[in-house]
């Protein structure tokens, strides 16, 4: 059974509007007061479009007592108020500092979820089912969140039960600010309660008062089958959900980790030095739960706390499975050099990180191998090429590092691609027959003399330089891929003719030559002739060494 915190921030528009003029981010969206900062002691609304012309969306309390209301058009919230400072909502803006601020919830629970316009997108839950006791209960828990949130300029109520539909009626129409509901007293809490702490839409609310039914302990108490042939559904399932007879699952902010592990810090801390010491300590821990599941970690997320409430995020993609304490240091620090260097990383800390949390956000298995009586030779070489790239990757970014990957293809130009380094690498087959070291990125045209119109070339100009061949391997036939589309073909990728853009592949014979000097070429030659092609072409694509 899960236990659910539900947190209402009232008025969350304007703290957070007010929050971002504090620190010179007031959101100044067409209107022509957005140049004078705004008064919280006075009248102030956040109007939103509407039919008829702009209305209230929200509201502070000097404006609440002056008689305004959400909904309201402005132009009588106007007349009614006297004075009244006026600015544009920013709905945008209100959910990513929400999604900010369940971020930094995760400090908590790995599992923090931001409220959908459903929920009126003013809040967030926190699942803290196993969590709690880490801060010596659910009330501690409570009291403590409620003061950090505080000392932000956020005033909350909070809930604790069963369900997220119960949390979230508990922290609206619950008489205290701050409440714990023990397990299985759902229903005789929501009994009492009004018909909107079932989140239900305007709609369905204003039909239920229509029909007399002003708390939920009047809908508890009637046969469900009218209900169900009257309202939508969405009646009958947000009363199974406020109960638990139905689940409600949430959506974390960032998705819950595989494995992780959180540091309070008696003490800010501010160094990289420092940070990555703290991480060393969290990957400690983390590694006996690693070696317990024969798990390794393939993606990590380093969470940095900071005083201020803003969350600083880590991420860093391993090449291969490790549990190595010293490698993930190592990372962290390179990373937070390449973040300082970039500067993505704040220069000015605030008052420091008061918490830093380190979770496994991708694990791969990881079994044990035996080391001290076999070399394992290739086992270090591959954990060393791992090492190396993850090194290159943190201090280059993770996209320029690249490795070479095969490919089922015959065609020399088809047969790799070269994509960002990652995982294990793949497995080359053995050619059959011999490859040049270098391949050139397009086969360029060649002028080829043969004694019959299908042999091997004697004599070959390239480049503006022609060779003299003392020998020729092949040929080496490969056919087209009938069942690729077609496409250019070598000849109009050479010439540019559009006219030859949709021709299927020829058959090609592959050569590799000698000149008089002992430099080897690799040749083919385009179209088998008389039955492809009446005139075949030439083709240098590669030089052996």
């Amino acid at each position: 059974m899960s236990r659910i915190v539900s947190v209402w921030l009232p008025r969350w528009p304007i703290h957070r509007f007010l929050a971002a003029q504090a620190i010179g981010l007031t959101n100044n969206l067409a209107n022509t007061l957005a140049d004078k900062p705004v008064d919280p002691e006075r009248a102030f609304v956040l109007a939103i479009a509407g039919a008829g012309g702009p209305r209230i969306a929200a509201l502070n309390q000097a404006a609440e007592a002056a008689g305004l209301a959400i909904g309201e058009p402005l132009a009588d919230a106007r007349a009614k108020a006297g004075f009244l400072q006026v600015r544009a909502v920013a709905p945008s803006a209100d959910d990513a500092a929400l999604r900010r601020l369940a971020l930094w919830a995760t400090r908590y629970t790995p599992t923090a979820s931001p409220w959908n316009e459903a929920d009126g997108a003013d809040g967030f839950f926190l699942d803290v089912e196993g969590a709690s006791h880490l801060f010596g209960g659910e009330d501690s828990l409570l009291a403590d969140l409620a003061a950090r949130l505080e000392r932000f300029g956020l005033p909350a109520r909070l809930a604790v039960a069963d369900t997220p539909g119960m949390a979230w009626a508990a922290s609206h129409f619950h008489s205290a600010r701050s409440c714990v509901l023990p397990s299985g007293q759902e229903a005789a809490a929501l009994a009492g309660m009004p018909i909107a702490a079932l989140r239900l839409s305007v709609e369905t609310r204003t039909a239920l008062r229509r029909l007399g039914f002003k708390t939920i302990g009047t809908l508890m108490d009637k046969p469900r089958a009218p209900f169900a042939a009257r309202f939508a559904a969405e009646l009958l399932r947000r009363l199974d959900q406020a109960l638990g007879r139905v689940d409600e699952p949430l959506v974390p902010v960032v998705a819950p980790p595989v494995y992780h592990s959180l540091h309070y810090l008696l003490e800010p801390i501010f160094t990289r030095e420092a940070v990555v010491a703290r991480a060393s300590r969290l990957m400690q821990t983390l590694t006996h739960v690693l070696t317990r599941d024969d798990a390794g970690a393939r993606g990590l997320r380093l969470c940095l706390y900071r005083v201020d409430g803003a969350v600083e995020t880590i991420d860093i993609e391993l090449t291969a499975p490790t549990r190595s304490v010293a490698h993930v240091a190592r990372l962290v620090d390179l990373k937070l050099e390449t973040l300082a260097a970039l500067e993505d990383l704040d220069a000015d800390l605030g008052f420091g990180f008061e918490a830093i949390g380190l979770a496994v956000i991708h694990a791969e298995p990881m079994p044990a191998r035996q080391t001290e009586f076999a070399t394992g030779a290739d086992h270090d070489r591959a954990e060393r090429c791992a090492t190396l790239i993850d090194a290159l990757r943190q201090r280059l970014g993770p996209h320029r590092v690249r490795r070479f990957e095969a490919v089922a293809s015959h065609l020399p130009e088809r047969a790799e691609i070269l994509p960002p380094a990652g995982g294990s690498a793949s497995v080359w087959p053995e050619p059959e027959q011999p490859r040049p070291l270098l391949l050139l990125p397009r086969a360029e045209p060649a002028e080829v003399t043969a004694l019959v119109p299908d042999g091997p070339p004697r004599r070959f100009s390239w480049r503006g330089e022609t060779y003299d061949v003392a020998g020729a391997q092949g040929p080496e036939r490969i056919g087209a891929e009938w069942w690729r589309a077609p496409h250019l073909s070598a000849h109009a990728r050479a010439n540019g003719n559009p006219e030859d853009e949709r021709q299927h592949d020829l058959s090609r014979d592959y050569y590799m030559v000698e000149d008089l000097d002992g430099r080897r070429f690799w040749l083919y030659r385009e179209g088998l002739y008389g039955r492809e092609t009446a005139a075949a072409r030439w083709f240098v694509q590669g030089l052996f060494a």
